[in-house]
C-alpha cells in the first residue's frame, strides 16, 4: 500500500485510541461511589449478562515502554495475599449491591501480570468469583501471562480452572530492542511456553507485538514477525507504541533518535500487515490479526466485534464490570473507574467503600457518537438505515456539522459514501483514529485538545 507523504503528514497528529467514548480525559469525579452503587442496583434489576475484568497490578520488573497501571513488587506470597484480601472485599461489595447472581459470559484477568499470583492464589481468586457469579465456560475465559513468570504446572492449573485463552506479551524478539525496553525474553522461552499451551489444549493462544519501539527497523521487526508466524498463534495484536512520557516517566529513558517515527514507523506496520496477510491471517479492524478459525475473526465477519479498554474483543455479554485498582466498568450507560494508586485502593476497601475515582454518565449525544465511533472502529462502516432505526435521526441531519470532515476524508481517500452507508477504505483503516476524531464532540471544545499518543 502506497501512502502519499502529504496524507501522512496531515494525519500524523495526537489523537485518542477510542477504547471508550467519551474518552477518559472527559471523565470526572462527579461519578462517585454512591453513583456506582445506584448503577449496580439498577443492573441487578434486569437480566443482562456480564463481562468481568480483574486487574492484577503487580509486575516483578519494570518494562520501560509500558504505560499501563502497574506496581513493581518482588513475587512474595504476602503481596498477593494482601491484594486478594482487598479484592475480595470489593467483589463482595459489588455483588451485594447487584443483589443477585449474574451470568459471566466473558472473563479476563489482566494487569500488570496476573501470573504474578501463585497457583494457590489463582485458585482462591477463581473460587471466589464462582461463589458470587455464574460462569459460562463455553465462552471466553482469558488471562494475560508473562512468559517469564509461568511454568508448565502453572499453565496446567490455569487450564484446569477453566481458562481457555492465553494472551502473551511478546513485543519484539530483537535482543537490542529487548535490552533497551528492559524486557529480556528470548524466542526460545516464548516458543516453550507456546508449546505448553498447545499441549494443554488452550482454545486460543494470542500474542501482543509492539511496533515503533526504540531501535526497531523494518528488517529487525520482520524477523520478529517471521518467528511469530512460525509459531502460528491464533490471534496477534500489533500495537503502535504509545510514546507518552508525560504519563509514563520510564519512557524518558529512551533515546529519541532511536525511536521509529512517522513514515518509517508506518512502513514497519504496513510491511508487518502484508506479511501476516500473506501467511493466512485476516486483518481484524485497526490493529488485530487472526486466523479464520479464531473466534475474533468470526465475530468480525459477523459484525459482532467490540472495543473496550482491552482493545478489540468479543462481546458476548451485555455489560462490562472491572474489579481491582484502575479497573474500568461500563454499566447502564455509565463509565466507572477505580482509584489507580494501590494504597488508596486498599484504604477505601478497608473502610468498606467502593474504591471509585471517576467516571462518566453518557448523555443522549454521547450515546449517538459512541455508536458511530464504535461502528467505524469495529466494522469500518456506518449504516445510515440502522442509525435511523436506532436513534430516530437522519444521519446527514444529525451530523451536519461533521459534513466538512466527511468530505475531507472522502477527498483524501479514507472514506466512501453512498445514500445507504459510509464505508472506510483500506487507506482509511490505517488512519481510522483520525476518521473517528471528526465525530468527537469533545475535541471541538476549548479544552478538548488533550495530550494523546500520535495516530501514526
Amino acid at each position: 500500500m502506497l501512502i502519499d507523504k502529504n496524507t501522512l503528514q496531515k494525519y500524523d497528529v495526537a489523537g485518542p485510541r477510542y477504547t471508550s467514548y467519551p474518552t477518559a480525559p472527559q471523565w470526572s469525579d462527579e461519578v462517585t461511589a454512591q453513583t456506582y452503587a445506584s448503577v449496580l442496583k439498577a443492573f441487578g434489576q434486569n437480566d443482562k449478562t456480564l463481562s468481568l475484568y480483574i486487574h492484577v497490578p503487580f509486575c516483578e520488573q519494570l518494562c520501560y515502554f509500558c504505560a499501563c497501571n502497574k506496581v513493581i513488587r518482588a513475587r512474595e506470597e504476602k503481596v498477593g495475599d494482601e491484594f486478594l484480601e482487598h479484592l475480595f472485599t470489593e467483589m463482595g461489595l459489588v455483588a451485594g449491591f447487584i443483589g443477585r447472581r449474574k451470568l459471566i459470559r466473558q472473563l479476563h484477568w489482566g494487569g500488570g501480570t496476573p501470573t504474578f499470583l501463585s497457583e494457590e492464589q489463582s485458585e482462591k481468586l477463581f473460587t471466589r468469583i464462582r461463589s458470587l457469579f455464574d460462569i459460562d465456560f463455553n465462552e471466553e475465559i482469558a488471562i494475560e501471562i508473562d512468559p517469564r513468570t509461568v511454568t508448565q504446572n502453572k499453565l496446567k492449573v490455569l487450564r484446569g480452572l477453566g481458562f481457555n485463552r492465553i494472551s502473551m506479551g511478546v513485543q519484539d524478539f530483537d535482543a537490542k530492542v529487548q535490552d533497551d525496553i528492559n524486557r529480556i525474553q528470548p524466542y526460545e522461552q516464548v516458543a516453550q511456553v507456546h508449546r505448553w499451551c498447545r499441549d494443554l489444549n488452550f482454545k486460543s493462544v494470542n500474542y501482543d507485538l509492539i511496533y515503533g519501539l526504540p531501535y526497531q527497523t523494518r528488517e529487525t521487526f520482520k524477523k520478529t514477525v517471521d518467528l511469530v508466524i512460525g509459531l502460528r498463534p491464533d490471534r496477534i495484536a500489533l500495537y503502535s507504541f504509545a510514546y507518552v512520557p508525560w504519563l509514563s516517566k520510564p519512557q524518558n529513558k529512551f533515546n529519541l533518535q532511536a525511536i521509529a517515527l512517522h513514515d518509517e514507523k508506518l512502513d514497519i506496520f504496513i510491511q508487518s500487515r502484508e506479511n501476516l496477510l500473506d501467511h493466512g491471517y485476516q486483518a481484524i479492524a485497526m490493529d488485530h490479526f487472526a486466523l479464520t478459525t479464531d473466534d475474533m475473526a468470526k465475530a468480525f465477519n459477523q459484525g459482532l466485534l467490540y472495543r473496550n479498554f482491552m482493545g478489540y474483543t468479543l462481546k458476548p455479554a451485555d455489560e462490562y464490570l472491572g474489579l481491582g485498582p484502575s479497573a474500568i466498568g461500563f454499566l447502564e450507560k455509565t463509565y466507572v473507574q477505580n482509584v489507580k494508586v494501590l494504597p488508596d485502593y486498599y484504604d477505601s476497601l478497608s473502610k468498606g467503600r467502593l474504591p471509585v475515582e471517576r467516571g462518566k454518565q453518557l448523555s443522549p449525544d454521547d450515546q449517538v457518537r459512541q455508536w458511530v465511533i464504535n461502528s467505524l472502529m469495529c466494522g469500518f462502516k456506518v449504516d445510515k438505515g440502522v442509525f435511523f432505526d436506532t436513534f430516530g435521526y437522519e444521519f446527514e441531519d444529525y451530523f451536519d456539522q461533521e459534513h466538512r470532515h466527511i468530505r475531507d476524508c472522502i477527498e483524501d481517500g479514507l472514506l466512501c459514501e453512498d445514500p445507504r452507508r459510509i464505508t472506510v477504505t483500506d487507506l482509511g483503516k490505517i488512519f481510522i483514529r483520525n476518521v473517528c476524531m471528526g465525530f468527537d464532540h469533545y475535541l471541538r471544545q476549548k479544552d478538548g485538545h488533550r495530550r494523546f499518543s500520535r495516530t501514526v
